[in-house]
């Protein structure tokens, strides 16, 4: 079974699956009569279709037991999916390219500084949310629309992978 290399985040590494959602190194601008800097548009909504619609919700995820086997992966073909962590965690990140199956030789981990979100780009495949702390709360911006927007793909045994942080 392989196990995966745990990258840091950065948004050259990650742009094949996604947007990485970080001021640092990011452009800005000063508005409210220049008391606020304004990062805009770390990242960009898709949604598939006219009639969806871009929603907000928190996630409170509860950590996984490490090592993981990681036997599973997801993917949302009708509309992108934002991550970004509220109390200042780092989390972990697994991804494979966009495709009709993810391919485990393709996938890749990541761990976020804690100030660092990810967009999972439309049909990216991806591990759902893998807090490190006990419990964490994340902002969620993803798609809320008709049609089915989740895939899920299960690995045969021989395929499956070993998310160690630990390591």
């Amino acid at each position: 079974m392989r196990t995966l290399t745990i990258e840091p985040l950065t948004k050259e590494a990650f742009a094949p699956f996604g947007d990485v959602i970080e001021t640092d190194g990011s452009d800005h601008f000063m508005i409210n009569n220049g008391s606020t800097m304004r990062f805009h548009r770390l990242a960009t909504v898709e949604t598939a279709t006219p009639d969806d619609q871009a929603i907000i919700s928190i996630f409170r995820a509860d950590a996984l037991d490490m090592p993981l086997t990681v036997s599973m992966l997801e993917r949302h073909p009708l509309g992108s999916q934002a991550f970004i962590p509220l109390l200042g965690n780092p989390f972990l990140v697994v991804v494979a390219p966009f495709g009709d199956v993810p391919e485990p030789e393709l996938t890749r981990a990541f761990i976020s500084n804690g100030r660092q979100g990810v967009n999972y780009h439309r049909g990216v495949w991806h591990h759902p949310v893998l807090t490190i702390e006990k419990r964490d709360d994340f902002l969620v911006v993803d798609r809320s629309g008709s049609g089915n927007n989740c895939d899920e793909h299960f690995f045969e045994e021989s395929q499956k992978m070993i998310l160690d942080p630990q390591k």
